[in-house]
């Protein structure tokens, strides 16, 4: 058992070696494709951020413990709703509207919004190759969805509870997880190749072969430099 084992060792590394030029340039090459790309081919996606906040506008100083969690139950079951508000086509018209260069489907395909499980806060992602526009279009969108959450449910508190910052760092490449991604990935195709490679060439080259595969004697062999002789 041992002896089968260290033998498919070796003849792994045997195969390896014999083509570890061809593993060599497929991993440098696919690493190589990836580091461009990452670098000069596609173009980086800034996020911006928001978090809004819903609750009542005013609380009694005498509600009770009870009321106060039948509230809050209340509000984070009515986050979900207030989500695809802010999803509509209503709000994203609006938006258009306050940013006036910005398509309304533009608008559709770059925000993400979602409501927090198990709180009262909504989530609000904008995404734009321009760190500027990203932060123009997540606070045109949220003012414009505060502006109809408020005409649909009057009386409501709805507040953004941080502060949008412009993005400074792209999100979109990771530009060093990519590569390692490619490399890795380069490696065990090029790997796969020279076992297939190995495994459809039926040609004996060896005696090891001669003995393996036909179970003959070897009677003599013909060396390559023929010149000394």
């Amino acid at each position: 058992m041992e002896e089968e084992i260290s033998l498919d060792l070796y003849e792994f590394l045997h195969i390896i070696k014999k083509r570890i030029k061809l593993i060599l340039l497929i991993t440098i090459l696919s690493t190589v494709v990836s580091g461009v790309l990452s670098y000069y081919v596609i173009k980086p996606t800034y996020e911006a951020k928001a978090t809004i906040v819903i609750g009542k506008v005013n609380v009694g100083s005498n509600d009770n413990s009870r009321y106060q969690y039948d509230d809050i139950m209340m509000f984070q079951n009515l986050a979900k709703t207030y989500a695809e508000i802010a999803k509509s086509t209503s709000v994203a018209e609006s938006a258009s509207a306050r940013l006036k260069n910005v398509s309304v489907n533009d608008i559709l395909n770059n925000i993400t919004v979602s409501p927090m499980a198990n709180t009262q806060l909504i989530e609000f992602k904008a995404k734009n190759s321009s760190p500027q526009e990203a932060y123009l279009m997540i606070i045109a969108v949220y003012n414009s969805f505060i502006q109809e959450a408020k005409r649909i449910y009057p009386g409501q508190n709805i507040q953004v509870m941080d502060k949008v910052k412009m993005p400074e760092q792209p999100v979109k490449p990771k530009k060093l997880l990519n590569i390692t991604i490619a490399f890795f990935m380069g490696l065990i195709v090029s790997i796969g190749i020279a076992f297939l490679l190995e495994y459809i060439d039926n040609t004996l080259k060896t005696e090891q072969d001669v003995n393996k595969y036909l179970n003959l004697p070897v009677i003599g062999t013909i060396p390559k430099d023929t010149e000394k002789y």
